[in-house]
């Protein structure tokens, strides 16, 4: 049967690799890279997002206490230090059974933060593939401070299927996708289809995993962002039995929420990189009601500084910027073409060259 996606980013939680207990269960992990071989046979290139090294890390350390109090930052680099060698190694142990080669991609948000670095990972990442090599992707906890960690490996997945020009990002949790309801209710059922601009608000449950540091709510927004820009995105249970291959080759048979791509057409990869950098944001410009209108038109405009209303925080020329509706609320973002103070004093002016260009404009 031909693949319908010729690439696709999977991400796998720490609650599907990881028992109630915190350790690894070999015995799943092993079953999803059997998928994974699989998928690869059948025609379909994988990159691979794993959670797992903190988890795997604390279970190894248990019993083995530090010579000296650590503090959670040092606690969750310890783990992770620890713990990605155990990982991979088994990664790479099971995958060799397959005749499959593994390398190691580690990251960490500030990566994403420049258009340069950006590109580095890409060309990395490029040159496994081309290599028949299956990239495995994780957070470097080891290195990444806190206030610039990602929120979980929900985001980091989404920044590289849309960077590596995935046709879809796979998130696998441990639950079957978005209830209507309580996942524990007998009664609640699971949302097929999410069709774009559809509010899932009543349905998201807010808890944090036990083993990770997102939750539904967190896998929604990424969801919705990639399928913004054109993947096809799905929510299923990492723990079911043959889930990868029967979600791309049999899908009626399983349960899952699949968030639709958008139909304004291919994003570029420029766009791709601006539309996941609000996290990255030196400053915000508070747009015109008006403007925020021409922007949303049918159109292709730029940011012109007769648009904007204020100018906050402090940037760059080329530094990401939050653009923000006259009530202060986040309606995308763009690379600008001046710094802070010249934003200042051209805002409001006609005549003068676009604040942020179109090719570098993402709206939410």
């Amino acid at each position: 049967m031909t693949p319908t996606f010729a690439r696709v980013a999977v991400k796998i939680g720490s609650n599907v690799l990881t028992r109630p207990d915190g350790t690894i269960n070999a015995t799943r992990m092993s079953a999803l890279v059997d998928q994974v071989a699989e998928l690869r046979r059948r025609g379909v290139e994988v990159i691979l997002v794993s959670s797992g090294a903190v988890a795997a890390g604390r279970s190894e350390m248990r019993g083995n206490n530090p010579r000296r109090r650590l503090d959670t930052v040092e606690q969750r680099q310890l783990f992770s230090a620890v713990g990605q060698a155990k990982l991979m190694g088994r990664y790479y142990e099971l995958f060799r059974e397959h005749g499959i080669m593994v390398g190691q991609v580690l990251t960490m948000k500030e990566s994403f933060a420049t258009r340069r670095h950006y590109l580095n990972q890409r060309q990395c990442i490029v040159a496994m593939i081309e290599s028949g090599v299956l990239p495995i992707v994780n957070e470097n906890d080891t290195v990444s401070l806190t206030e610039l960690m990602f929120t979980d490996n929900d985001e980091l997945s989404g920044l590289v299927a849309s960077m590596m020009d995935c046709e879809a990002l796979i998130i696998l949790s441990n639950i079957d996708g978005i209830f209507d309801g309580p996942p524990a209710d007998p009664a609640s059922r699971v949302v097929r289809e999410v069709e774009p601009g559809r509010s899932l608000d009543a349905y998201i449950q807010t808890g944090r995993s036990s083993f990770g540091r997102g939750g539904m709510q967190t896998k929604c927004a990424i969801a919705r962002r990639v399928a913004e820009e054109g993947l096809d995105v799905y929510v299923a249970n990492g723990t079911r039995e043959n889930i990868l291959v029967d979600l791309l080759f049999a899908p009626n048979g399983v349960p899952f929420t699949h968030f639709q791509p958008s139909a304004k057409g291919a994003v570029s990869s420029v766009k791709k990189w601006i539309a996941h950098s609000s996290g990255f944001a030196k400053g915000a410009l508070r747009l015109s009601a008006r403007a925020i209108e021409a922007l949303r038109g049918p159109k292709a405009v730029s940011l012109l500084p007769v648009g904007v209303e204020a100018v906050e925080g402090e940037f760059e020329r080329d530094d990401i910027v939050r653009l923000l509706d006259p009530a202060g609320t986040e309606i995308g973002v763009g690379r600008t073409s001046a710094d802070s103070h010249e934003a200042l004093a051209l805002m409001g002016q006609k005549g003068h060259r676009p604040l942020v260009h179109y090719d570098y404009l993402f709206l939410a």
